[in-house]
């Protein structure tokens, strides 16, 4: 199976609770239509606490750029905001300490208009499995050909 090297989809959005449950709906067919299913939960997870942290730290009405890419080895999400505000680490969990525990690595940087957040996580190619011929199991017999006297 062959797969290109950089699969990439983007979207700027006004952050809302409706759109939230839209994009994690979007993201997910993304990944499906990749051959990632077993990423699905725990990438659109992550992206609810980045998204919802935009909704809640940043407010309705704010602009915000979502970028979901694959590179067929990692998948990579990132949150771009028009705030200055830095997100932190709380210890109590929940919010950027849940996208640490679903994700590989993940971050944030200043940006001259805001921030980003990011995350990513390990997602090789899913190998194709062949079909390949196999003996018999022990004590199965083949299939035998009718005697055509029978057959009257």
């Amino acid at each position: 199976m062959t797969v290109p090297l950089d699969r990439h989809y983007s979207v700027e959005l006004q952050v809302s609770a409706e759109r939230v449950s839209q994009l994690r709906r979007i993201v997910a067919a993304h990944l499906r239509h990749w051959s990632l299913d077993l990423h699905v939960r725990p990438v659109c997870r992550a992206l609810d606490e980045l998204l919802t942290n935009v909704h809640r730290h940043v407010g309705d009405g704010n602009a915000c750029v979502l970028e979901l890419r694959w590179t067929g080895r990692h998948v990579t999400v990132s949150v771009a905001d028009n705030s200055a505000r830095m997100p932190r680490l709380l210890p109590a969990g929940g919010g950027l300490s849940r996208v640490m525990a679903l994700s590989d690595s993940w971050g944030t940087c200043r940006t001259t208009d805001g921030k980003v957040v990011w995350f990513t996580r390990y997602a090789e190619a899913p190998k194709a499995a062949g079909l390949l011929p196999y003996d018999p199991l022990p004590g199965v017999r083949t299939a035998r050909a009718v005697p055509v006297a029978v057959l009257v």
